[in-house]
């Protein structure tokens, strides 16, 4: 990770974090860089956020101040930035969004002409114009200047994909969404409806300031009890910009970004469209996944935290489904980022195609109690290379051998470590957690 850009972009508190001047200068940077031999074109989404039509503008000044042009796609998801971006030949994209944060927070997301993360060095190369490394870059003048274009098309032929990856008819079939008065309030309704279903949406009156609020797939009790509230058979619940989704049953039960892709992993495997791939996850999924694909013989992989990781292993081996716990899923071969509302579609496909309500899918997955705390430290290498650190996570890897696992990582951004475990019983998991923190503590290593 840069000074700025993390694994999803460069985020932070709205004119405090990340402000407006830089934005500005990003735009610049981009229309200057991917313009130096041709008329360079960028195209821009935005979500709910009050910040995001400041942010917009930014961008488009600096862009059209390049002498590059600027297509905005208006409140839109960060999927479909990317589908515009390698669909229609533009030279790069840009979401500017917070993803599941609160409103006062934003960001922007930067995306290669193929609808991926951009490179990490030319990040690296927007860090150092920011920091004044590099000389201000000469401004257009006269007929030299960029524009700025409307490209509402783009985001409508985007629905038109969405809907023509469902192979079902969804007559019939009641269906709830929680739009997290986010970048879907429009789009995911118009896809559902389209596609033959009784929808029913909550959170899609977004007023700049509510996104994410108490609502989302951050905060899911609010659609649990809209399904059972309504008997309805299904609920999906996006986050802010859409590039996550978590569903829930006709019970009101969680369906979790785990237990997601153990459905969708068993039904591709079934109908013989999994071939030889993996399922690629994180190292934070659930030890019962494991367990649930063992069963199936299905494969996996473990990467670090970050979408950014679970898509380089797929693209590398070439897999075709992987994702996080928290709904950020891939489907590679109709995406090249997560995209909340195809994963709705491909859950939506699983039930109809095994004729089985959610939880039955769900139900061979049991889930492993878990607990995860996060404990300041002096120095995050030096307290993981510490023996007696350890030989205490030895020592409880040694009493779980294969009926659970120990995790311990560092914060990406916090002087913290997080200590997880996994155990058939929680009581397990605390006295496990509790006895690697109190190695830290004997090494003398929290702060």
């Amino acid at each position: 990770m840069g000074k700025y850009f993390g694994t999803d972009g460069f985020r932070g508190e709205a004119n405090v974090g990340l402000t407006v001047d830089q934005a500005f200068l990003i735009g610049n940077y981009l229309g200057w860089y991917f313009g130096r031999e041709h008329k360079c074109s960028i195209v821009i989404g935005k979500d709910t956020r009050r910040s995001s039509y400041m942010y917009e503008n930014a961008l488009c000044a600096g862009i059209t101040a390049a002498g590059a042009d600027a297509y905005i796609l208006h409140v839109t998801t960060t999927p479909s930035v990317s589908y515009v971006a390698r669909t229609e030949d533009f030279d790069c994209g840009i979401m500017i969004s917070a993803s599941h944060n609160p409103f006062q927070d934003n960001g922007i997301k930067l995306l290669n002409r193929n609808g991926e993360k951009m490179d990490a060095e030319i990040e690296a190369e927007i860090e150092r114009y920011l920091d004044g490394e590099i000389p201000r870059l000469p401004l257009a003048t006269g007929e030299k200047i960029g524009r700025t274009i409307d490209h509402y098309a783009g985001r409508n032929r985007y629905i038109g994909y969405l809907i023509s990856l469902a192979v079902n008819s969804y007559r019939g079939i009641k269906v709830g969404l929680d739009c997290a008065n986010g970048s879907t309030w429009m789009i995911a309704k118009s896809v559902f409806d389209a596609l033959g279903a009784d929808t029913h949406v909550i959170n899609n009156t977004p007023d700049g300031l509510n996104v994410n609020l108490k609502c989302g797939s951050t905060h899911i009790e609010g659609l649990q009890k809209f399904v059972v509230g309504n008997g309805l058979d299904v609920g999906f619940a996006f986050d802010g910009d859409a590039d996550r989704c978590v569903a829930v049953d006709e019970n009101g039960e969680v369906v979790n970004g785990d237990k997601i892709m153990y459905i969708c992993a068993a039904s591709m495997k079934k109908f013989d469209r999994l071939g030889d791939s993996k399922v690629v996850t994180t190292v934070m999924s659930n030890f019962g996944l494991y367990k649930a694909l063992d069963q199936l013989g299905i494969g996996y992989e473990k990467t670090a935290v970050g979408d950014k990781y679970v898509y380089e292993n797929m693209v590398k081996n070439n897999h075709l489904i992987g994702g996080e716990q928290s709904g950020h899923i891939i489907f590679r071969k109709y995406a090249n980022t997560g995209d909340g509302i195809i994963t709705a579609i491909k859950v939506m496909q699983a039930m109809l195609e095994n004729k089985m309500p959610l939880s039955k899918l769900a139900e061979p997955m049991i889930e492993y109690p878990q607990v995860l705390k996060n404990v300041r430290v002096k120095n995050k290498d030096g307290a993981l290379n510490t023996a007696t650190v350890k030989e205490a996570v030895a020592k409880a890897e040694a009493k779980l051998g294969d009926s659970g696992r120990v995790l311990l990582r560092k914060s990406g951004t916090e002087p913290v470590l997080r200590v997880m475990a996994e155990a058939a019983d929680e009581k397990t998991c605390e006295e496990l957690v509790d006895g690697i923190i109190a190695a830290i503590k004997d090494a003398g290593m929290l702060a």
